[in-house]
């Protein structure tokens, strides 16, 4: 195969991946990682998530930017998993980051962890929930202080529950 015919290829798969709304990532599984005290089978989790949700907290896809409702809320409250209910930030941490998603500098203590992902040609910190391994997103070192870190998380892999009282 031509290397122009492999490259034009690859371009026409990756553009009809965010096409559709979301690009996978290098994973196909959030458990890959490791054992998290929810554990669902993918049958389950179709149950309980939209596609898109299962698409991106299940098989590590991205939506696009821009898309989410809750890159513009503001409100006080609190983010959730979308696939365990489980507080991941405050809104006390939010910030606009400019990108197109929520953006945290920090998230709330035990609530997510962190692995590397080497998908698409290059090495980030990937985030996900702590509770049932959902993928959220990725962890930049462009955020402001007082952590210097960007938790660049996609709105679909989060609810919103605003502060009552």
């Amino acid at each position: 195969m031509k290397r122009r015919t492999f490259l034009l290829s690859g371009a026409a798969a990756l553009l009809g991946a965010t096409g559709y709304g979301f690009v996978l990532g290098g994973r196909s599984d959030a458990t890959e990682a490791g054992t998290f005290p929810l554990q669902l089978s993918d049958a389950e989790w179709r149950k309980r998530l939209s596609e898109p949700q299962f698409a991106v907290l299940r098989k590590h896809g991205t939506e696009k930017p821009f898309t989410s409702p809750l890159n513009n809320e503001k409100r006080a409250g609190t983010f959730q998993c979308a696939g365990c209910k489980q507080a991941l930030y405050s809104s006390e941490t939010k910030y606009d980051s400019g990108t197109g998603w929520p953006s945290f500098y920090q998230a709330l203590p035990d609530a997510v962890g962190t692995q590397e992902d080497t998908s698409f040609f290059m090495t980030r910190i990937e985030v996900h929930c702590s509770r049932c391994g959902g993928h959220l997103g990725h962890i930049f070192d462009d955020g402001p202080q007082p952590t210097g870190k960007r938790h660049c998380i996609n709105g679909v892999a989060m609810t919103f529950q605003p502060k009552t009282g």
